[in-house]
């Protein structure tokens, strides 16, 4: 089990990474620009991230048997609202490293043991279910400020595929959070690779079947994307299609993100 968690904290590692030498980069303009989050500036994702930081460090710290911060979500939230954006920015360096280290200092068998509390979900859960829900939040947030910068943006590859695994098995619920089945009319499953789309009175992504009645031709990463409603038109990449009972732009619709 703690192999799984072991990806997801690297993959963390590396997505922290990438974003702090973006934001190394960004000038006061380009913190304050459109994300490819429809409502958010950059910015507005950057600070997010860092309160997502400090929100997950919590339960995690208590887990553990560690200091726990102070305060509830609200405060933290409130808080982060009103930072500028570079302080939003420098909140998320200085925060988001505090959460990944952490991570990273667990021994294998409390990567094995520990449960987590995260929102939403009625009782504690295994680290890999609490991390994986971090790094799906990452991913595609990390894809929100990238592809604000760069039209051509894409998920990491290896990061799209761990997340395909997890949204097949431990995170399977999420499609449920977010997935809007009633936008088709009659159901349907669409074969992507090594998966399959389920789409009937859920979402949801299984080993590849032996009779799609769709099939999704495209990158891992532009798959991964497309669930998290990140697969726009003028984000999509060349020869990227969908063919059979269903199109890509009714896969858009039960995958609308926001």
């Amino acid at each position: 089990m703690s192999e799984l968690a072991d990806q997801i904290i690297v993959s963390l590692r590396q997505h922290h990474d990438q974003l702090v030498e973006v934001i190394d980069g960004l000038d006061d303009e380009q913190l304050v620009a459109p994300s490819g989050a429809s409502e958010w500036r950059i910015c507005d994702v950057i600070s997010h991230l860092g309160s997502g930081s400090e929100t997950m460090l919590r339960p995690l710290a208590a887990a553990v048997g560690t200091e726990v911060p102070v305060g509830d979500n609200q405060a933290v939230w409130d808080r982060w609202n009103a930072m500028a954006p570079r302080e939003q920015a420098q909140g998320y360096v200085d925060r988001g490293a505090v959460l990944v280290e952490t991570l990273e200092s667990l021994t294998p068998e409390q990567r094995d043991a520990v449960t987590i509390r995260r929102p939403r979900l009625p009782e504690p859960v295994p680290l890999e279910v609490a991390a994986g829900m971090r790094l799906n939040e990452v991913a595609q947030h990390t894809w929100d400020v990238t592809v604000g910068l760069d039209p051509a943006a894409t998920v990491d590859a290896t990061a799209a595929g761990l997340m395909l695994t997890l949204l097949s098995d431990q995170l399977s619920f999420m499609l449920g959070l977010t997935a809007k089945p009633d936008a088709l009319s009659e159901p349907t499953e669409v074969a992507a690779g090594d998966w399959a789309l389920v789409v009937d009175q859920r979402a949801r992504i299984l080993p590849a079947g032996t009779n799609p009645l769709a099939t999704f031709t495209g990158t891992t990463e532009s798959f991964y994307r497309l669930l998290g409603g990140r697969l726009a038109e003028r984000y999509t990449p060349a020869g990227t299609e969908v063919t059979g009972s269903v199109t890509l732009d009714d896969l858009r619709r039960v995958f609308p993100g926001f």
